[in-house]
């Protein structure tokens, strides 16, 4: 059992890896990174395979900063990253929780292809009163909205430090995954 347990954990590895990154090198992201990172998004499954997505990829620095002052401080990755992937939506009643549901997919694969590139990356938020200025700068049409843009670069070497000791990033497995049932308490 040890065996098949090792096995198993040793090939979901790199995806144990994927971790959010705000400081980036000035170092660009080619074309070929950035296509291979938009058909793994695109590839995403979404509710009933409606895929309400529409992904701009951004390698112009002046948009990307113009992005990044638009933003509030927490949105910090887009300040050095040169590389970005917006992510637009509809803007639909009644669709909001499958909407948000395929963008967190679709953010998720995102990540995950710029992490198997050697790439970093960071999910910045849009809030909602935001969204107006992102939308002009990006020319996204009424009826549309951004609310998740993903900062991708070449991490800087403080940004691939860990940022907690060994084994303290996430709770105990323990506390955290439960078999077959909630405990009795």
């Amino acid at each position: 059992m040890g065996d098949s347990r090792n096995r198993a954990a040793e090939i979901v590895r790199p995806l144990i890896r994927v971790r959010q990154v705000r400081e980036f090198l000035d170092v660009p992201i080619t074309a070929a990174e950035m296509d291979a990172i938009a058909d793994a998004a695109r590839w995403s499954g979404s509710s009933q395979n409606s895929q309400p997505w529409r992904l701009i990829t951004i390698r112009c620095a002046d948009t990307i900063r113009r992005i990044a002052e638009a933003l509030p401080p927490n949105a910090r990755a887009l300040r050095t990253a040169p590389a970005a992937v917006a992510v637009v939506l509809p803007d639909e009643q009644g669709h909001a929780v499958s909407h948000a549901y395929d963008e967190g997919r679709l953010t998720e694969r995102i990540l995950i292809a710029a992490t198997f590139l050697g790439l970093g990356e960071g999910v910045s938020w849009v809030p909602t009163e935001n969204r107006p200025a992102i939308g002009e700068i990006l020319g996204v049409p009424a009826g549309r909205f951004i609310r998740t843009i993903v900062a991708i670069g070449h991490p800087t070497e403080d940004a691939k430090k860990p940022k907690d000791a060994l084994g303290q990033a996430r709770l105990p497995r323990s506390e955290v995954v439960l078999e077959e049932r909630w405990p009795k308490t």
